[in-house]
């Protein structure tokens, strides 16, 4: 049973949808838009308009410049955090062992005592 809301649409209506959008595509309606995108744009080079925008594409050379600096950064602090961690990993397992070696030379000592 096919679904309720579910229609088919016959070829008369496809090529009739198709027809009317290539002839609104096909239009002599020039954009300035369109002509911007086809010969690029076409008013003077060193405009107030052309000014900010050269000066915004800098502002952001600046940040993504910033923001390559910053990964750089965390990525070198991520390094010196691991570097540290078997530091002190290493330090914890020298100090249990200090400990424990602590404890048997004190009961060494202690018989020692005992015995004289």
């Amino acid at each position: 049973m096919p679904p309720k809301f579910k229609r088919h649409l016959n070829d008369d209506e496809v090529t009739g949808s198709v027809k009317s959008e290539r002839r609104n595509l096909l239009e002599e309606d020039s954009d300035e838009e369109e002509d911007f995108f086809l010969r690029g744009p076409s008013g003077p080079r060193s405009g107030p308009r052309n000014d900010k925008i050269r000066h915004v594409q800098n502002q952001v050379d600046e940040v993504i410049d910033v923001m390559q600096e910053n990964i750089t950064k965390v990525i070198e602090r991520g390094e010196r955090l691991d570097d540290l961690q078997d530091k002190s990993e290493s330090l914890s397992d020298n100090a249990t062992a200090f400990s424990n070696r602590a404890k048997q030379l004190r009961r060494q000592m202690w018989w020692r005592g005992c015995k004289v």
